[in-house]
C-alpha cells in the first residue's frame, strides 16, 4: 500500500512525486509510468533542448486561462525555476521570456528529476501500462494490484502517442465520473493544398499571420512560418493551428501570411520603384530577390499573373500593386493539420468544471487529483506547456501530501 501513487512519469508527475515526498518525507510514493525509462517525452522538447518555461507564463493566453490562473500564480515560474536549482539544474532565460536548462539539452532536466526522485526514496516502476482504476472509499486500486490512499493521474493527453501519451489517462478518468472534452490535437502543423505553398518546401520565413474560421478573424500569430511539401510548419504557423484547432472540422480556414513585417506596403512599393528605376530590365522572377528567398518571390510573381521573363518595368500598375499586396497578405486556405501523432499538446480532456481549481483534486471522487494535459488547458509555443505542468504537478503534489 502506497500512500500517493502517481500514474506518469512525465514533466507534471515526477514533479507531482517530488513535490508530495519533500512535503512530507515519511509518505511512501510511487510513481508508474508505461514507458520504458522516465521523462520520455520530456526529452522531445525544444528539440532536445527543453524550454523549461517562459517569463511571461502568468500573462499567457491559456484555453481555460481563468483556471489555470489560479494555479499558475501559486506555482509561478519563479517557484519553478528555484524547484529546478534545488535539484541541481540552472537555467538560462532568452532574449524572447524562454527558459532552457544551462546545459541546454533535454537530457539535463530528466536526469535532475531522475536523480531526485531517487535521492527521495521515491518507488518508480516504469514499462507498467494501467487500464483499470477503481475507489472503493478507503484507497485505490490500479491496475487491479497497485493501492493507494490517494492517487494523482499525471499520464498526458493524446498528443506523441509514441512518447507515451495514448490518451488512457482520460479512460481512467471516465472510469471515476469524471466527464471528457473530446480531445482535439494542438500546436501542430497545417496541411494545405495550396500547390504554390508546397512549392516553397524548405523554405523559411518570419512573418505575421492572421487567422480566419470562414471571413472572420480570430486570432493572431508571429514567428518562424516553414513551407513545407504538406502545408506550413514552424512556431508561428502550430501556433496559428492552436486557435484553429476547434474550427478545422467545421468550417473554412485559412491563414493570411504578412511576408515581409519589417515594410508597410507603400515601404515595399517604394522600394520596388527604386529597383524598376535602376534596373528596369531585370527579369520579374528577381524582384523580390531584396525581399524573400527568390522562389517564394518568383511564386508571388506568378500568383499576380506575371510571366518569369517579363522586364519589370513592363509589369503593369495593378499588377505591381497586386505583388505588393501579396508580401503583405498572402492567404493559405488550410484542410487540416498533421493530428496527435506530431502535437505537442492535446485540446480538450478533462472538464475543469469537475476540480478544485486551487488544489486540482476532484470534485467527484476525494483523493483524487489530475495534472498538465489530462486537463482541458492549453498553451502556445514558448515553454508555456511545461510551465502549466509543472505549475499543475506542484499543486497536486503538495495539497496530496498536505491534506
Amino acid at each position: 500500500m502506497f500512500d500517493i501513487i502517481v500514474l506518469g512519469a512525465g514533466a507534471s508527475g515526477t514533479v507531482a512525486a517530488i513535490t508530495a515526498k519533500r512535503n512530507n518525507p515519511s509518505l511512501r510514493v510511487a510513481i508508474i509510468e508505461s514507458m520504458p525509462v522516465l521523462g520520455k517525452k520530456i526529452l522531445a522538447t525544444g528539440n532536445g533542448r527543453c524550454n523549461l518555461s517562459n517569463i511571461n507564463a502568468l500573462s499567457h493566453e491559456y484555453h481555460n486561462k481563468d483556471f489555470a490562473a489560479n494555479v499558475l500564480s501559486r506555482y509561478d515560474v519563479k517557484k519553478t525555476v528555484d524547484f529546478f536549482n534545488s535539484a541541481g539544474l540552472y537555467t538560462v532565460t532568452d532574449d524572447e521570456g524562454r527558459i532552457y536548462p544551462m546545459s541546454n539539452s533535454a537530457a539535463s532536466v530528466v536526469d535532475a528529476l531522475r536523480f531526485e526522485c531517487e535521492r527521495l526514496g521515491i518507488t518508480v516502476i516504469t514499462d507498467e501500462k494501467i487500464s483499470n482504476i477503481k475507489n472503493n472509499g478507503d484507497f485505490f486500486i490500479l491496475g487491479g494490484r497497485h493501492r493507494a490512499k490517494k492517487v494523482i493521474l499525471a499520464c498526458g493527453g493524446k498528443a506523441s502517442p509514441s512518447q507515451g501519451s495514448d490518451g488512457s489517462g482520460f479512460e481512467l478518468l471516465k472510469q471515476l465520473g469524471h466527464k471528457i472534452s473530446s480531445p482535439i490535437p494542438a500546436l501542430v502543423q497545417l496541411t494545405s493544398d495550396n500547390k504554390i505553398v508546397r512549392s516553397f518546401k524548405g523554405l523559411r520565413v518570419k512573418g505575421k499571420i492572421k487567422i480566419f474560421a470562414e471571413s472572420e478573424e480570430i486570432g493572431k500569430a508571429e514567428g518562424e512560418i516553414l513551407f513545407t511539401e504538406y502545408g506550413l510548419s514552424g512556431i508561428a504557423s502550430m501556433d496559428a493551428q492552436r486557435i484553429l484547432c476547434s474550427y478545422l472540422s467545421e468550417k473554412k480556414c485559412s491563414v493570411v501570411i504578412d511576408l515581409v513585417p519589417e515594410f508597410t506596403k507603400e515601404g515595399i512599393r517604394q522600394r520596388i520603384d527604386n529597383i524598376i528605376s535602376l534596373n528596369p530590365n531585370l527579369k520579374s522572377e528577381n524582384l523580390l530577390i531584396g525581399f524573400l528567398p527568390k522562389k517564394i518571390g518568383k511564386g508571388l510573381i506568378k500568383c499576380a499573373y506575371v510571366k518569369d521573363n517579363t522586364p519589370i518595368n513592363e509589369i503593369s500598375e495593378e499588377n505591381l500593386q497586386k505583388i505588393c499586396d501579396l508580401c503583405k497578405s498572402f492567404r493559405v486556405y488550410i484542410s487540416g493539420s498533421k493530428g496527435f501523432e506530431n502535437a505537442q499538446v492535446t485540446r480538450g480532456g478533462a472538464d475543469i468544471n469537475e476540480f478544485n481549481k486551487d488544489t486540482l483534486e476532484s470534485l467527484k471522487v476525494k483523493g483524487l487529483y489530475a495534472t498538465g494535459e489530462l486537463l482541458d488547458v492549453d498553451g502556445g509555443c514558448g515553454g508555456f506547456n511545461l510551465q502549466w505542468a509543472w505549475s499543475s504537478g506542484m499543486a497536486a503534489g503538495k495539497n496530496a501530501a498536505n491534506n
